[in-house]
Formats: structure tokens, C-alpha cells, sequence
């Protein structure tokens, strides 16, 4: 289950957008790569739209922020469009990620996170225990998380992922936010209590596996009633 801060806006210039923007336009993304990875050079707005479950005027109005219209007759060009779009989400050099626990979780996330996203990449690593610091983990240095403000100010992180036990998450955020960190990702069965400047999501898996397992005892298994 992902639980966001529903007040969470990018501001550009005058403009703001909307979280619920961003992530519609992470996944017009991703459909265009695998469009354009199967040879489609151009698609129609409601093709687009059929794809990623939103009406066309919905995604025309999230196409706005990234300046790029298609043609009558041909619709958008693919790879175009996807190039724009990286454009309005990606940072313009990479960022540095630090991830807090490295167990079976944290190391799930290092070998999902491997290669597939360029600009976003995982370059520190935090545990307390004595066996996981202070050594090489998946090709990237482990610390304790004692050192972590001196570790992200060295190496400029301000994005975290946090997979550690929920006792832990608590105490492991405020010392990150401490140490400049200004995004989390949560994996802990935990809200966290934060500064409103700061941006949390909470990845509750458990939750999302219940309420699955929910609907999988229906008569008819379907989605949940207003879920996208």
C-alpha cells in the first residue's frame, strides 16, 4: 500500500504540480518505452490513455507540463514524447540514493534498483551491525548510521530508502533528516512523524498483500471500488 502526503506539489516557476501528475507521467513513460521497444513510432492520445487506464483529456491536460503536442494525423511520436517527459522528471546529472538496512529487504532493493534506473543511484549504504559496516555490499560501501551526516554531506544525498524494523524507522528518519535528507522512501510498517518540509512515502507491503488476498476470497475477484 503506498500512503503519500497528499500536499505534495513540484513548483515550477509559477506553476505547481501535482503528485498524482508526476505519477501518471512516470507511467505514460514507462508504456512508451515498451512501446517503443516493440517498434510503435507513434501513438494516439486515447491509445495512450486506453494503456494507462486515465481518459484522453486527462492525459492531455499531464502532457501540458512536459510542452509537447502530437500531430492530428499521426498522434505522438514515441520516443519524442518519452524524451520530453524524461526531461521534465529526470534530474539533470545523477542522485545519489542512501539506503538504511541492509537484510534481506535492503538487499532485495539493491539487486531491483541494479542498472535500472541511471540517474537514480544507490551510493550509500547504513546498518548497525558489526558484520554489514564498513565493508562492500553489491559494490557499494556499507557505513554505520552513526556516520551518516558526515556521509551525506560528503557525498550529497538527499534521498533515502529506509528497510529497517518498524522499532528502528522512527529513530533512523530523524537522523537522516538531521543529516539533509529530504525524501524518504519507507518500507517500514511504520508512519513516520516528520517535519512537513520533508517528503515521505510509505511502501506498506503487508497491507497491500491483505487487502489482495481480500479480494482473491470474493466471488468475483475485481479491484477495489475507486483504486486506479
Amino acid at each position: 500500500m503506498t500512503i503519500r502526503r497528499p500536499s505534495a506539489q513540484r513548483k515550477l516557476g509559477r506553476r505547481t504540480v501535482s503528485e498524482l501528475v508526476v505519477v501518471r507521467l512516470i507511467l505514460y513513460r514507462r508504456i512508451l518505452r515498451d512501446l517503443a521497444f516493440s517498434g510503435t513510432r507513434y501513438v494516439f492520445s486515447h491509445q495512450l490513455a486506453a494503456l494507462a487506464d486515465v481518459t484522453p483529456e486527462q492525459l492531455r491536460r499531464d502532457l501540458m507540463n512536459v510542452r509537447y503536442e502530437g500531430s492530428p494525423t499521426r498522434g505522438y511520436e514515441v520516443v519524442v514524447l518519452e524524451e520530453r517527459i524524461g526531461a521534465f522528471l529526470d534530474p539533470p546529472t545523477t542522485q545519489a540514493v542512501a539506503l538504511v538496512g541492509v537484510g534481506n529487504l535492503g538487499r532485495a532493493l539493491f539487486a531491483y534498483f541494479l542498472g535500472r534506473r541511471p540517474l537514480l543511484q544507490i551510493v550509500a549504504a547504513f546498518d548497525i551491525d558489526p558484520s554489514k559496516v564498513d565493508r562492500m555490499i553489491n559494490g557499494c560501501p556499507s557505513y554505520h548510521i552513526s556516520e551518516a551526516r558526515t556521509v551525506m554531506r560528503d557525498k550529497g544525498i538527499n534521498v533515502a530508502m529506509i528497510a529497517v524494523p518498524a522499532a528502528a524507522a522512527q529513530s533512523v528518519a530523524d537522523t537522516l533528516v538531521e543529516a539533509g535528507v529530504r525524501s524518504l522512501l519507507n518500507f517500514a510498517d511504520v508512519r513516520l512523524r516528520l517535519p512537513p518540509d520533508v517528503y515521505v512515502e510509505h511502501i506498506d507491503i503487508g497491507v497491500t498483500l491483505e487487502k489482495v488476498a481480500f479480494f482473491a476470497r470474493r466471488p468475483a475477484a475485481t479491484k477495489a471500488p475507486g483504486t486506479p
